[in-house]
């Protein structure tokens, strides 16, 4: 299980990209606004309509069910913008609730597979994670039209990628006029949008946001020529679960306050009504790499192109650990330490990015691999392994053996089972699961068959084969903050 980082969405791009203003991606963009120009031709029924209100949901947590009979209540629809990567997971809604939001008439949306910065990644990369995503969802029964940027992160090649992989829309944060920033900017976004895959939106609701601070992101609008207004949530508790959370009080009164808003000309669509467009047929993004070899599968094994590069904090469990880089290191100037304090279970360790490829080596059904890392640590340490999905969801498989502690630089090394099918990539590292320190450096994957010999200086430490693997708890899907992952 890996440690959740809750880090708020609210970042918007850098300045420099979001100077290029409204981009419009020449063909793709003008056949969008057409579709979304029929879509948007007022039926006779909503001829007053002024303002249209967008009510989504990023992430796919569990908790976000609680919004179900307040939506239900006010026969409103929602969208729901789903990183399948994440679907099942702790904490995390399932497949069966994702059809549960279909049945009741809501959009299921793209948030890539495993949530990164799409911006701070390859553009192979960003198209792997957005067509995956969607080609996932599609698989599971729904209709993908959709699309939201993880961290409101994005460049004009990210977002051909979404046009490319089918979506008609690309939804960011903060680029609309409220107390919690941009007064600069309009009070809602047009219809049509001048660029439906940078989607001007609110900022992300969070705990700090009143029932008078929803009401203002609708009437600021209705006040200054309508257009369209879009909320993102992310999670619905009672409990203050996450800084982002808003009541399941707080989000029924403002629903029925905004059903009331209807004589005014406000109603209620989910983004896919407003964009229009037909759903189009899956793309697949680009191929994974080659599968590793007897060349060394890490990306950037010693951190010495930038730490942490490609690399992920992980854990699990009640303890408290310090991550750092730098010396002293086996090999160059940079290795992984960890200091454990407060220790009553679980793990933690430094392992390699969970992502579609551009981090994480890929590996082959039936195939063996090796895998070694040198180490210090004042207590014994084991290798956790994780595998990737074929359609790119992680989680825990196995753990070696305990090493012995090792006060001088000493290499670990265990070939591991076959690898089971339906599985295309790895994520492994050395772990602490006590109270002391761990430092790690130059870690190492090799197909098994063609490993190369261990280094002929070192000692390989002795397996305690007595000793019982560390349990692994059920995966939590762990989101990298800049200082964690920068590529």
């Amino acid at each position: 299980m890996l440690r959740r980082d809750l880090r708020s969405e609210r970042r918007r791009p850098p300045a420099a990209l979001r100077a290029r203003g409204r981009r419009v991606v020449a063909v793709l963009s003008a056949l969008a606004v057409v579709g979304a120009s029929v879509a948007l031709s007022p039926a006779p029924v909503e001829a007053a309509t002024r303002t249209v209100v967008s009510l989504t949901f990023d992430d796919a947590n569990a908790d976000q069910l609680n919004a179900l009979p307040a939506l239900q209540a006010n026969a409103m629809k929602a969208t729901f913008y789903v990183p399948s990567g994440y679907i099942g997971a702790a904490g995390y809604m399932t497949r069966a609730d994702l059809t549960t939001l279909k049945n009741a008439g809501h959009e299921i949306g793209g948030h890539s597979v495993n949530h990164p910065d799409l911006a701070q990644i390859s553009v192979d990369e960003a198209a792997r994670q957005i067509c995956q995503d969607r080609k996932n969802l599609t698989s599971w029964g729904f209709s993908v039209r959709s699309f939201a940027y993880p961290f409101a992160s994005s460049t004009p090649e990210v977002e051909k990628a979404v046009a490319t992989c089918g979506y008609n829309s690309g939804r960011l944060l903060g680029d609309i006029r409220s107390r919690f920033g941009c007064p600069d900017c309009a009070y809602a976004e047009k219809t049509p949008p001048p660029d439906p895959f940078a989607l001007a939106a609110l900022d992300q609701v969070d705990a700090t946001w009143t029932l008078a601070d929803l009401k203002q992101g609708v009437t600021n609008a209705e006040k200054n020529g309508g257009g369209w207004v879009q909320y993102t949530f992310h999670d619905v508790c009672d409990d203050a679960c996450s800084d982002l959370a808003v009541t399941t009080s707080t989000f029924s009164q403002f629903l029925s306050w905004l059903k009331t808003r209807q004589s005014a000309g406000t109603v209620v669509k989910t983004i896919g009504s407003v964009i229009g467009g037909t759903t189009k047929p899956v793309v697949n993004g680009p191929g994974v790499p080659a599968p590793t070899g007897s060349t060394n599968g890490i990306v950037n094994p010693s951190m010495e192109t930038g730490a942490p590069d490609c690399w992920m904090r992980g854990g699990y469990g009640t303890n408290t650990p310090t991550f750092s880089t730098g010396s002293p290191a086996h090999t160059g100037n940079i290795a992984s330490g960890i200091t454990m304090t407060d220790y009553v279970d679980g793990d933690a360790k430094l392992l390699p990015q969970f992502d579609l490829g551009q981090c994480s080596p890929t590996v082959t059904p039936g195939r063996s691999y090796t895998l070694r890392e040198w180490y210090r640590a004042s207590g014994p340490t084991q290798f956790a392994v994780y595998l990737r999905s074929s359609t790119g969801a992680w989680s825990y498989w196995t753990s070696s053996p305990w090493f012995a502690a090792a006060d001088a630089w000493t290499e670990a090394d265990w070939t591991t089972a076959p690898i089971p099918s339906g599985y295309n990539g790895i994520s492994f590292a050395l772990t602490i699961f006590g109270n002391g320190t761990l430092r790690t450096d130059d870690l190492g994957l090799y197909d098994s068959t063609s490993a190369p010999p261990l280094t002929v200086m070192s000692a390989t430490a002795p397996l305690d084969t007595s000793a019982p693997k560390t349990p692994q708890g059920p995966l939590e899907v762990f989101r990298p903050t800049e200082s964690d992952v920068t590529g």
